[in-house]
């Protein structure tokens, strides 16, 4: 048992090393006054000044924020409403063919939904710019909102809307005041997966933009085609930073949301 633990954890470290190696690697460099990735010839910050005085790449910073707020909060209004819905289905053969649909853009190739949104928007007269990859981003994103908040409806006991009824709550009343202040750690994990989806997308997001139009993804990209440039390192780990507190904030709601669950159930047992 104890040898299984050992090889358990090694191979568990080994998996971590691999993964983050070289975001590590990326990041120790993006301090190198050399200019290069091959030799650190002492520490320097500006790498990362070139970035803050970059106005395009502001700019662009911006609009890749502005989008992922903006469809995050879209899609999680989507996705609460899809899983309400979805919910409430009673036949398990409808729920499970609702929930098949809503899993398609999730396990398609990102390379496929990108052509798909682009034949559409092609075909919709959309301009390709911000309206097209705000409304894409939206629309891989409620998918992801609905699976985190399904598992909470799913968990809350039918006697709290029960108990709501009991005492003269109205419709309105059980959905504002009791059933989404109970899923609010799903709403919340589905807004922070959605801005964490919508911030690194790049396959899709290149698809559907425009020329003059760009996320921080594609510019990355471009930027990355045309040879090392350490600005670049340090534009990445300012990203890997941001998306890091992201998933702390992500957890410390979600602590925060399942003690207040924790106590709400425990108020309503016999």
């Amino acid at each position: 048992m104890k040898q299984r633990w050992k090889i358990s954890n090694l191979y568990l470290i080994a998996v971590f090393f691999i993964l983050y190696a070289p975001i590590l690697y990326l990041g120790y460099y993006s301090f190198n006054s050399a200019g290069n990735m091959h030799e650190f010839e002492g520490f320097t910050l500006e790498h990362y000044a070139e970035v803050f005085q970059d106005t395009r790449l502001l700019i662009i910073v911006l609009n890749t924020l502005v989008i992922a707020l903006l469809s995050s909060a879209l899609a999680t209004i989507i996705g609460v409403a899809g899983a309400l819905f979805i919910h409430r289905v009673r036949r398990q053969s409808a729920k499970q063919t609702l929930l098949t649909l809503n899993n398609v853009l999730i396990v398609s190739p990102d390379v496929v939904i990108g052509a798909s949104f682009l034949i559409l928007f092609t075909i919709a007269g959309i301009k390709l710019g911000f309206t097209s990859v705000l409304l894409s981003h939206v629309a891989f994103s409620v998918p992801i909102v609905v699976l985190m908040v399904l598992p909470k409806l799913q968990e809350m006991s039918p006697t709290l809307v029960d108990a709501a009824e009991d005492l003269g709550a109205s419709r309105w009343d059980v959905l504002t005041k009791v059933v989404l202040p109970y899923i609010r750690p799903g709403i919340f994990a589905g807004f922070f997966m959605a801005l964490t989806y919508s911030l690194d997308d790049f396959a899709v997001t290149f698809f559907v933009t425009g020329n003059g139009y760009a996320t921080l993804a594609v510019e990355i990209y471009s930027r990355a085609r045309q040879g090392i440039s350490l600005s670049i390192n340090a534009l990445s780990t300012l990203i890997f930073l941001f998306t890091l507190l992201l998933v702390l904030g992500y957890y410390a709601v979600n602590r925060r949301g399942a003690a207040r669950t924790k106590t709400m159930a425990e108020g309503v047992r016999p």
